[in-house]
């Protein structure tokens, strides 16, 4: 392959981020099969959460090219800043119902949609000139995120119209090439598909799903 074409492949290839990330060697093993950035959940009553304090030991041995990203919903901005501070966070992605006066922070800023039908679209338009980009996760009344449930990736195709899309809900590496292939995203996010029991990832498929999305 030439080289310009090698360097294009390089700035299209889908970036993925490993979320709910709990213990040093998930972390160190999601970087070691390339995975773009990390993410940290600070909702309390996730299954996944973790401590600033034991976030902010993992980040500190992650490489400076990987993005550190903190997980809220419906958190104080004080208390946000204060976590960003303590940790060393890149990014903030907010999973609550957050307005876009209250994505205004020091950071980058994601804003967590939960798609049910193609009018949960809606809401993109408002957020647009406040967060960098929207993670489209699937809806469910149980909770915020982080169920294993797939939603219908048309609606993920019409959201890239109001700015920069990032995939979740019910990825695997059983249908990751799938999704990236059809949705051509900017980022995939991924936390259950990857894991041997909630809170702990199966090395084996952060490694598949990492390759398989890359692959694309």
């Amino acid at each position: 392959m030439p080289a310009a074409y090698r360097l294009l492949a390089f700035f299209t290839m889908v970036r993925v981020k490993i979320c709910g990330i709990t213990n040093p060697e998930d972390a160190l093993s999601a970087v070691d099969a390339g995975a773009d950035a990390l993410g940290f959940v600070f909702y309390k009553e996730s299954p996944r959460y973790i401590t600033p304090e034991k976030a902010r030991s993992i980040i500190t041995t992650i490489p400076s090219f990987t993005t550190a990203i903190g997980v809220f919903a419906n958190e104080s901005q004080h208390r946000v800043e204060e976590i960003i501070s303590l940790t060393g966070i890149d990014v903030i992605q907010l999973h609550g119902d957050e307005t876009p006066d209250m994505c205004q922070y020091s950071r980058r800023v994601i804003k967590a949609i939960r798609v049910k039908t193609l009018q949960s679209l809606e809401p993109l338009k408002q957020y647009r000139d406040s967060v960098t980009a929207f993670l489209l996760d699937t809806y469910t009344p149980k909770g915020l995120g982080g169920t294993g449930q797939i939603f219908n990736w048309d609606i993920a195709v019409e959201a890239k119209q109001f700015g920069t899309i990032i995939l979740a809900g019910g990825l695997t590496p059983e249908n990751i090439a799938n999704a990236v292939e059809r949705v051509k995203p900017y980022g995939v996010d991924v936390s259950s598909g990857v894991e041997a029991k909630k809170g702990k990832k199966d090395h084996n498929k952060m490694k598949l799903f990492i390759e398989r999305a890359k692959a694309v």
